[in-house]
């Protein structure tokens, strides 16, 4: 399983009320270039990802129902799984981009690298699953 890397710049956008992990809504976008932690919005590095077509739109797909519950004092930012369908060869991927569409600036939050660049043929899929789960998994912890 891929590994959550935080862009430096997210925890300032929390800070700064600039993201709001409970209302805004999320995306995933798919890139085969390596995301560096500097980034700090998606035009840093909307370049970089898959081409519109073949099952990919650009700017990704929305990561469905986000919601941040919080236990003794360490919260955890929850989200259900995003499906990609190959429509014809979509790809090649490494990296799955996570991203706050509702500021303007379009904050980065993280990435996941797939230790190898993958391509889907006509009718694969691929499916993000934060931590591993279908519906409500976790996206990362904050403490």
């Amino acid at each position: 399983m891929a590994s959550f890397n935080k862009f430096n710049n997210f925890v300032n956008g929390l800070d700064t009320k600039q993201i709001a992990c409970g209302s805004d809504t999320f995306k995933i976008m798919l890139t085969n270039t390596a995301p560096v932690a500097t980034n700090t919005q998606y035009s840093d590095i909307s370049a970089t990802e898959l081409a519109n077509g073949n099952g990919y739109t650009t700017g990704g797909t929305a990561v469905g129902s986000t919601s941040v519950s919080n236990t003794s004092g360490t919260d955890t930012f929850i989200g259900n799984q995003v499906v990609f369908t190959a429509t014809g060869s979509m790809g090649p991927f490494r990296y799955v981009v996570l991203y706050d569409t509702t500021p303007v600036t379009k904050y980065l939050v993280g990435w996941w690298d797939y230790g190898s660049s993958i391509t889907l043929t006509s009718g694969e899929t691929f499916t993000w699953e934060p931590n591993g789960v279908a519906t409500g998994g976790t996206i990362y912890t904050l403490a």
